[in-house]
């Protein structure tokens, strides 16, 4: 059986990657889906974010990273997936994805969420908080992969 763990993944986080190894033990194969339209302002393109997802999943032998435009639903039926993948870190996150996974179902009866629930250790982490933790220069190596870890320190030394 095939799933599909879409998101925006600016930038993929050992907490995106901790469900992603849980998902691909359940699962036959996994696809990590980048989406392009994130409704809000990007830190890296969908080229980089891309890249960077490569990169942090290639341990992965079950998981395929691929970028989709449109709504996720139309991503997953092109797919051939039934399944969707989504990480719940704290009840906060409950209600947002309780009412996308609700959406998802009313505009395709076929696809299920299934959740997912992070290590202990990344239940805090969001892309957004690791944003604001590079900005500030701090040390990233127990938040991110390596590769998104050096990306993310030469956008602050480009933008710097």
């Amino acid at each position: 059986m095939k799933a599909l763990y879409p998101g925006t993944f600016d930038p993929i986080t050992l907490g995106h990657i901790n469900i992603l190894e849980k998902a691909a033990n359940c699962f036959d194969e996994v696809i990590l889906g980048i989406a392009h339209y994130t409704n809000k302002q990007n830190y890296f393109n969908l080229d980089e974010r891309y890249a960077l997802c490569q990169e942090a999943c290639a341990h992965l032998s079950n998981v395929t990273v691929k970028k989709f435009s449109g709504m996720v639903v139309d991503f997953a039926k092109q797919e051939d997936c039934r399944i969707m993948i989504r990480g719940l870190r704290a009840v906060s996150d409950f209600e947002y994805e309780l009412s996308l996974a609700l959406t998802n179902k009313k505009l395709s009866q076929d696809i299920e969420t299934i959740f997912l629930v992070p290590s202990l250790r990344y239940m805090y982490l969001s892309s957004s908080m690791i944003r604001q933790l590079a900005e500030l220069g701090g040390d990233l190596h127990d938040f991110v992969p390596p590769g998104v870890a050096h990306a993310l320190q030469l956008r602050m030394k480009k933008e710097g």
